[in-house]
């Protein structure tokens, strides 16, 4: 027990403690919402970029207010991936006192690679799989069963529509932090998850019908992702299993590689 830090709190102290950190997490959303308020315009203008790329030079709302509120929803989305690293380290600082330090140094490396991974999930949506979706769906207006037909996309849609592939990409990329973490907390083994391979590859499909649009060229680009980043766990979760048995040979079982 000697490596457990030497606070040993009560219930009540513990609540207060986690009202502490809620209430710092809640100030920096805040403080990142105001600054992002402020360059709303901007951020939209960086969201719309794909949409004019694909040849779209219009967008409309609907009602008085959608304007408005699209500028809060996109303050509040860019608020909450500025302060994610502030909430995370609040998060760190609630449950670090309580573990051992082998386990902090185990859960460590996951909290950094954690935003790293989302990003590059995002980015890859940004760039790639949003406009291929766009050229795609946006390839219907013209002539439509032999009428004429414009795409006229409100804004309020086309944030949704953005906002949807984003965290469903950037929240796939969190595969291995997540695979990683079941194996480390002894629910799976390397074993178990090289057996359930196939099933991974219809799941991956199965998440990305879901959570792109029907064409098949967006699913595709959110599928084989999630498949590579699955072995990406896999190879990485047998490296950990070495360095465990090198540490400690007895209680360590030696796996083939897949």
């Amino acid at each position: 027990m000697n490596d457990i830090d030497d606070s040993q709190a009560p219930l009540l102290d513990h609540l207060i403690e986690l009202r502490r950190r809620l209430l710092y997490s809640a100030l920096a959303v805040a403080v990142c919402f105001g600054g992002c308020f402020y360059f709303s315009h901007q951020i939209l203008t960086f969201l719309v970029k794909p949409l004019l790329a694909a040849g779209q030079t219009k967008l409309i709302f609907t009602q008085i207010f959608e304007a408005f509120f699209v500028q809060i929803k996109v303050a509040f989305f860019a608020a909450m991936m500025l302060s994610f690293p502030v909430i995370a380290n609040q998060l760190w600082q609630f449950v670090a006192p309580g573990l051992y330090r082998n386990e902090k140094k185990a859960l460590f490396p996951f909290l950094l690679a954690t935003p790293v991974l989302f990003i590059a999930g995002a980015s890859l949506a940004y760039y790639v799989t949003i406009p291929v979706a766009l050229h795609f769906l946006l390839g219907y207006q013209g002539n439509l069963g032999g009428v004429a037909s414009e795409a006229m996309p409100s804004i309020e849609n086309y944030l949704s529509f953005v906002m949807q592939f984003l965290f469903a990409f950037g929240l796939a990329f969190l595969l291995p932090v997540l695979l990683m973490l079941l194996e480390l907390a002894g629910i799976v083994t390397r074993k178990q998850l090289v057996g359930a391979r196939r099933y991974a590859i219809v799941a991956a499909f199965a998440i990305a019908a879901v959570a792109t649009p029907p064409d098949i060229g967006s699913q595709f680009l959110l599928a084989v992702p999630l498949i590579l980043l699955y072995e990406l766990a896999l190879v990485a979760i047998w490296f950990t299993e070495k360095r465990r048995a090198k540490r400690d040979p007895e209680a360590a079982e030696e796996e083939p590689a897949s």
